[in-house]
């Protein structure tokens, strides 16, 4: 066969097969109750799902079965830390370093052995409040889920709460719940002794043994009217005396999740095991082939509802889960001592669930690392990602085939071994990502992105991007478990009516949809609504539109909206995403003044590449402060964000006017961001009133 007629018809066929993919019907007109709208359901379920698993209705009758389905397969896996040491930059600045070891796992049925245990053990367990990944000692991970499933076995709600909440969120959610025990490591020890006066209801402190855990004990005794145990005196007690299980049904309460608090106080959010189990039933219908064969790579908080739906789904078809953190993701990563192997490396998961933010690091460390070397490698990158691209949108031109392969082996196999080379599927949730970045990832890893929508009031249920969806910037069609509406909302503009696509306020109605918030009757009421045939809705408060083949796009959101002077609306949410593009931006929170006709912005940039602009543009300067302050550095990250915002079709009215370059990261530790990264608006504005003052002056 002529070889040149092989390269002609072989894209033909494939972007023929795309094109007809793309007019794929997903999601299909529904007849619901409640508020008038535009509904839309799944394609292939005409009622929402409730379970996938034949008479199990319970997260405690899902991990008996999955424990009996999948004995002595490995189930959680943890890595032995080896050594660490403090590494002293140029700039004097220190880092700890570690290095870690190989996986160390646990089998199912070891699993089952010790949640029964710590469910005989831990009768009272009134709250888990730990990081659920670690730095230093990641069995604390382990564990974490461990008591969780012993809680459920005892028909114990479990309420998370993110350790890197503030004092006085703290202080509500633990007073809140009338929590009785707290689960804890060293870090969450320390913080709870230096509240331990504002605690009403707290009596019994549960441990992790990790480093200096010993002292903060001690600390503890002396200071508390607490009872302190560690985890293996819970698990000793319990296998020593030994309790039937009492075991929940599926209108109890398994998780009061409080949010992260991103816009005040954190409400607690109240999930029966019916509503999370209908979640996983969804999505099992989704992901194509979960089973067995797949390992898991987790580093998200449980704390976060997207995690522990992921985590829960991995249990219930006998994943292998290991834990990570996001310090120690990639051999690269900031807390991975330098010649030693990141979690990713050494696990070489092929699911992953990530946060935008974490896939934008992951695109500029890849970019930055390309551009860095320049030459033929930078060449040959641009060239094979051109192709790819060009596939990907239906050109006869692209790179399919052997083609396809040659320019896995050459560019992005490299790029693949940063996530350990078998990634197969990636889910991001949590806040949009960026068109760009998902094309970008999904070339590089040669694996879809499935983008999901959900809420904690909603248990991550809501849409799922189907494997087979090439589009990029859409998040999916409705779930099984879910009913998906729009409904007017004329104040901002959006309309059901409206042309080319219905547009309007986000409803999501199923039995995913959570009972509400925990004495928290007046907010629930505003935003949970029943309707006459007995569906649950909840209010999102995001604004979507519904493309023809019924798959959902997130636009905007209601409460990031600001009118400007002169009549022009501003969604501050999708401007960020649109800027964050730029090689420059680490972080970015823009801030729009309806007494002003423009908007500024203040900007975390990507340290290493501004140092590596000044390097190469001769800049002297002493450390960070004082870079982000030169005219010439807050003028060249300024046209960066112009050209991102050109690439993105952003009007000039949504282009920050001015910027404020900050010296230091946006953490969860600073209080700034919420453990899933997104911004604390409200915070950040109190917090940088000054700044945001001086840039309208």
């Amino acid at each position: 066969m002529n070889p040149y007629l092989v390269g002609i018809v072989v894209p033909f066929v494939f972007s023929y097969i795309l094109s007809k993919k793309s007019s794929k019907q997903r999601g299909l007109p529904v007849d619901v109750g409640g508020e008038p709208g535009y509904a839309i359901r799944n394609y292939r379920f005409t009622s929402p799902v409730e379970t996938q698993w034949e008479g199990v209705t319970t997260l405690a009758e899902l991990f008996d079965l999955a424990c009996k389905n999948f004995a002595t397969k490995r189930m959680l896996g943890t890595r032995k830390l080896i050594s660490s040491e403090i590494e002293v930059t140029a700039d004097g600045r220190s880092f700890e370093k570690f290095h870690f070891g190989e996986y160390e796992w646990l089998s199912y049925n070891q699993a089952y052995d010790a949640v029964c245990n710590f469910a005989s053990g831990i009768v009272h367990l009134g709250a888990i409040f730990a990081d659920t990944r670690a730095e230093l000692a990641p069995l604390k991970t382990v564990n974490w889920c461990l008591f969780m499933w012993g809680c459920f076995r005892r028909n114990i709600t479990v309420v998370t709460i993110y350790a890197s909440l503030g004092e006085e969120a703290l202080c509500h959610s633990l007073n809140e719940t009338e929590v009785s025990t707290v689960v804890c490591g060293h870090k969450e020890l320390i913080k709870l002794i230096g509240i331990s006066g504002q605690l009403d209801t707290v009596k019994r402190v549960i441990y992790m043994n990790d480093e200096g855990i010993a002292k903060d004990v001690s600390l503890a005794e002396k200071n508390t009217q607490w009872t302190l145990a560690s985890f293996e005196d819970v698990g000793r007690i319990g296998r020593e005396n030994p309790v039937a299980a009492e075991m929940p049904v599926s209108a109890d309460i398994a998780v009061i999740m409080y949010t992260s608090g991103s816009t005040g106080l954190p409400k607690g959010v109240m999930m029966t095991h019916g509503n999370i189990l209908s979640t996983l039933s969804a999505v099992m219908t989704i992901v194509p082939g979960l089973g067995r064969k797949d390992v898991y790579l987790a580093y998200l908080p449980l704390a976060h509802v997207l995690e522990l739906a992921a985590e829960s789904l991995m249990v219930a078809v006998g994943i292998s889960i290991g834990y990570g953190s996001p310090l120690t993701l990639t051999d690269t990563s900031n807390k991975i001592k330098k010649g030693t192997k990141g979690d990713a490396s050494v696990l070489r998961p092929t699911l992953m669930v990530a946060v935008p933010a974490i896939l934008d690091r992951v695109r500029d460390g890849v970019r930055k690392k390309v551009d860095a070397k320049g030459g033929l490698s930078r060449k040959l990158f641009d060239i094979a990602y051109g192709r790819r691209l060009a596939a990907i949108n239906g050109s006869w031109f692209g790179a399919w085939g052997l083609e396809k392969m040659l320019w896995d082996f050459l560019v992005f196999r490299k790029v693949r071994a940063v996530l350990g080379g078998h990634i197969r599927f990636l889910l991001s949730g949590g806040a949009p990502l960026s068109g760009v970045t998902q094309r970008f990832i999904n070339i590089c890893l040669g694996a879809p992105i499935g983008q999901g929508y959900g809420l904690t009031e909603t248990c991550a249920g809501g849409t799922f991007s189907e494997y087979d969806d090439t589009t990029v910037g859409r998040v999916g069609a409705p779930l099984p478990c879910s009913f998906l509406k729009l409904i007017d909302w004329p104040e901002g503009g959006y309309l059901t009516v409206d042309t080319p696509m219905p547009r309007g306020e986000i409803v999501i109605g199923g039995p995913n949809v959570t009972a509400g918030y925990f004495k928290n009757e007046e907010k629930t009421k505003e935003v949970y609504k029943v309707d006459e045939r007995g569906m649950r809705w909840f209010y999102t408060g995001d604004i979507g539109r519904f493309h023809p083949d019924g798959c959902l796009e997130i636009i905007d959101r209601k409460k990031d909206i600001v009118k400007l002077q002169h009549g022009e609306y501003v969604s501050l949410g999708k401007v960020e995403a649109a800027l964050s593009v730029s090689p420059y931006v680490d972080n970015i929170m823009l801030h729009a003044d309806p007494f002003h006709s423009y908007c500024v912005a203040l900007v975390v940039p990507a340290y290493q590449a501004l140092e590596s602009w000044a390097k190469s543009q001769g800049i002297i300067y002493s450390d960070l402060s004082e870079l982000c302050q030169k005219e010439a550095a807050v003028k060249e990250v300024q046209g960066s964000l112009v050209k991102a915002a050109k690439q993105t079709r952003l009007e000039k009215f949504e282009i920050p006017a001015k910027i404020k370059l900050m010296e230091e990261a946006w953490t969860p530790e600073s209080g700034l961001v919420t453990a899933a990264l997104k911004l604390k608006r409200e915070v950040l504005r109190k917090r940088f009133a000054d700044d945001l003052s001086k840039l309208y002056a």
